[in-house]
């Protein structure tokens, strides 16, 4: 699955660093502001040499591909956005809505066709 989130990078944060079982790590996050009618805020993790690589800035427009992972950890769930690829700019045209499923209104209503032979 190849996911990807395209827009504005509004905020970084410190980045964090630590030794875990496997050696050194290093993660920083950072917020993309998406476009459209009701933007939504995402955080995004970078993790290791690809925030080096892949370096953001505050203010940049990006297209981010991303994968998305949950762990469960005493009885909770926490869901990690992870970027492992960053292309500048908005990588061509925007994104669209996707459009509605076949027979559905925009506000969720059934849509309903009146001129149907149906027998029933």
């Amino acid at each position: 699955m190849d996911l990807q989130l395209t827009g504005k990078v509004t905020k970084i944060l410190e980045e964090q660093s630590g030794q875990g079982k496997n050696g050194p790590w290093r993660k920083r996050d950072f917020i993309l502001e998406t476009k459209g009618k009701y933007p939504k805020q995402v955080c995004i993790t970078q993790w290791g040499e690809n925030i080096d690589q892949n370096a953001v800035n505050e203010g940049d427009e990006i297209t981010a591909s991303i994968d998305i992972q949950s762990r469960e950890y005493k009885g909770n769930w926490y869901t990690d956005v992870k970027a492992w690829k960053i292309e500048q700019g908005t990588g061509g045209t925007p994104a669209e809505a996707p459009p509605s499923a076949p027979g559905l209104t925009m506000d969720g209503n059934q849509e309903m066709d009146l001129d149907d032979d149906l027998p029933f």
